[in-house]
């Protein structure tokens, strides 16, 4: 019996000091006092994607199952919509994005759609049937101007309103399973099995390849509000790239939280916080640059997958507007 405990005490300390030298590792995260977000009611089972705004009060929500609603409130609350596409496909509406009454959305399979008066009429554009994968991301340049990503890593240009496309990267980078889009017309994309991935600078004609930071597979990737880069992987690792003109070089991974979920989305909110979104409601804050972590109390209680942070800076209110898109109609919104 004294064996046993002695063996079951020196297994113990082992364990504490093999996760104490690991980095910013822990099984439980205090919970904050309060939450800046409340609960929406989409009324829907489908998942919402993305989200995109005309003006401070005029916007749409896209998602799965042909999912669109329009809010004339800023968000508080939201009416289905309808699209002139055909019944019989089950479109994934997947990228919105406005300049004003310029707005466009993407989908898939094949589907781009462009506005001029703010979403009250959408017309339907043909892509032909050469496109290298499908639309994944699309990003309003300017009236009647556009720019197409998809999930080949090819990128195209309009600037007639979609009756010709222009391809600025025809050769394709290889499947991806996310591509973001930086301030300055820079991309970031993910390989499709998480292994490797890719950026893309408005002067250069190609992607340039770079080997991710761990052996863990990368989940997504995207632009902090200095241009760097961050990165979240499996195991739910966050990391932040620790020189801008060294795409190979990263910051020691931060674990906040280890619940067997990973985090799939990452966001910059009011006050330089940090939000992290990611499987079963987790939804973390830091106020620290990443030093420390908080559970969300609203994200907390959330039954579903929270796959999305949105801040919207074109706001001219004094409160930014903010959302949290989960699966299975989930939507938090910002009220500070």
């Amino acid at each position: 019996m004294n064996r046993f405990r002695s063996t079951l005490v020196n297994f113990l300390l082992i364990l504490c000091l093999g996760i104490g030298t690991t980095g910013c590792i822990s099984t439980r995260l205090p919970v904050a006092i309060s939450s800046p977000w409340e609960e929406v009611n989409l009324n829907t089972q489908a998942n919402p994607l993305d989200i995109g705004f005309a003006n401070d009060k005029h916007g749409f929500l896209i998602g799965t199952n042909r999912l669109i609603q329009e809010t004339n409130d800023g968000g508080k609350s939201w009416k289905e919509r309808s699209l002139e596409i055909p019944s019989e496909e089950n479109f994934r509406l997947i990228s919105i994005d406005f300049q004003g009454d310029e707005g466009w959305i993407a989908g898939q399979p094949g589907l781009v759609l462009h506005t001029q008066d703010a979403g009250q009429s959408w017309t339907r554009l043909a892509l032909g049937n050469k496109l290298p994968g499908e639309p994944y991301l699309i990003k309003t340049l300017g009236i009647d101007s556009a720019e197409l990503a998809t999930t080949a890593g090819a990128i195209y240009r309009t600037n007639n309103a979609g009756q010709s496309w222009e391809g600025k990267i025809n050769e394709a980078s290889g499947g991806i399973r996310d591509i973001r889009r930086g301030v300055n017309g820079e991309y970031v994309s993910v390989s499709s099995l998480g292994n490797f991935y890719a950026t893309l600078n408005p002067d250069q004609d190609s992607w340039q390849p770079h080997q991710r930071a761990s052996s863990k597979r990368v989940q997504t990737m995207g632009f902090k509000p200095d241009g760097s880069l961050w990165m979240l992987s499996r195991g739910a690792e966050i990391r932040f790239l620790e020189q801008n003109d060294d795409l190979e070089t990263w910051d020691k991974p931060i674990i906040p939280i280890v619940n067997g979920y990973n985090y799939l989305d990452l966001a910059w909110g009011p006050k330089n916080t940090i939000w992290a979104a990611g499987g079963n409601g987790t939804l973390l804050v830091s106020d620290d640059e990443g030093d420390s972590w908080q559970l969300d109390p609203k994200g907390d209680i959330q039954p579903t997958n929270l796959i999305r942070v949105v801040f919207d800076g074109s706001s001219s209110q004094s409160e930014p507007r903010g959302f949290v898109l989960g699966e299975r109609g989930t939507l938090l919104r910002w009220v500070g």
